[in-house]
């Protein structure tokens, strides 16, 4: 993408957040006023996330395969010694 271009979309993308903030906050005041109560967001507690560690991402995992096929194409790991790290790697 060329630079006259991306900077078209970048502020393209910020119009849009701008419209839907804006949209976002005509909505509550008009929903505020409508009930007669106000909300206090901030006070708000966000949900605790869970303990448990996300699963390792696709590029992490798929780079270090590439990274060991290299390897392999030139000759420092055998088939046998890639295959048994791609499982490590994938869990199999």
């Amino acid at each position: 993408m060329g630079l006259i271009a991306a900077r078209a979309a970048g502020r393209m993308q910020a119009r849009q957040n701008y419209r839907t903030m804006s949209r976002m906050q005509r909505r509550r005041s008009y929903i505020q006023s409508k009930t007669g109560m106000r909300e206090d967001f901030s006070s708000r507690e966000e949900p605790a996330e869970a303990a448990t560690p996300a699963p390792a991402a696709a590029p992490e995992y798929v780079g270090e395969l590439e990274r060991l096929a290299q390897l392999r194409d030139q000759g420092i790991l055998s088939d046998d010694e890639f295959e048994a790290k791609k499982r490590q790697i994938l869990g199999i």
